[in-house]
């Protein structure tokens, strides 16, 4: 589903991804983890045709992405608030999402019924701003558009970092949910190795923007990736 090839970026004469192969196949779910400043956010960017590579590509479904548009039908992305429209309310960015993907009022209703625990009565009929909502909510609503859009491929950036220990539960249920009952596809990046590894059945570690493992998760993965991040000096935990 996605391949990358020889794919390079750099800012300020520092390479900051430097992926020479990697395949993702579709139906599977990916964990990608590192510490900060490892490239995670920049690959997945890249992913988007956000930012473009120095050299290399990025293929999904077997189309360049950069400069392409196909891909754009079947993928579904949140990185951060800036993916949301905060002067918005957040049903008018669903109604607004959802009538991009060509969806009336009664069918954005009845996902979002769906998505009431996940919720956790915190997003609809609160007459709040999006930019009015906490970081935590926020994410709410960017997971929720994405799941409104049904896509093939979900990639979610973090999303575990800001949202209470009930929706952290919730949101892997509903990611396994995805994968295992619907066949999405989901890279998930994580700085929490316990929610990476029970969501993801394949974990790629990235440092200093190269992918140093690639893991089929077992039931020693997440006690091998505690190893390597509990070994790192101070100076190689701050990218010196």
């Amino acid at each position: 589903m996605i391949e990358v090839r020889n794919l390079k970026k750099v800012y300020n004469g520092i390479t900051v991804v430097d992926v020479p192969a990697l395949q993702i196949n579709k139906g599977e779910s990916v964990g990608l983890v590192g510490n900060n400043g490892a490239g995670k956010t920049t690959l997945f960017r890249m992913v988007l045709d956000l930012i473009r590579a120095e050299s290399g590509e990025i293929l999904s479904n077997g189309e360049v992405v950069a400069g392409h548009e196909k891909w754009k039908d079947y993928t579904a992305a949140y990185l951060d608030e800036g993916f949301l429209i905060d002067y918005l309310t957040p049903e008018e960015y669903f109604y607004f999402i959802g009538g991009l993907h060509n969806l009336n009022k009664a069918h954005v209703d009845e996902v979002l019924t769906s998505l009431t625990d996940f919720f956790n009565g915190e997003i609809l009929k609160k007459g709040k701003y999006i930019r009015d909502l906490s970081k935590g909510n926020q994410c709410k609503v960017g997971v929720a558009a994405c799941l409104l859009q049904e896509p093939e491929l979900l990639m979610l950036d973090e999303p575990f970092a800001n949202i209470d220990p009930s929706t952290q539960f919730r949101l892997k249920n509903l990611l396994k949910d995805l994968n295992k009952n619907k066949g999405v596809t989901t890279i998930v990046s994580s700085h929490d190795l316990n929610h990476i590894t029970d969501v993801c059945d394949r974990i790629l570690l990235m440092e200093k923007g190269v992918i140093i493992k690639d893991i089929a998760t077992s039931s020693s993965t997440l006690n091998e990736l505690e190893a390597y991040f509990g070994v790192m000096s101070p100076s190689e935990e701050k990218g010196i």
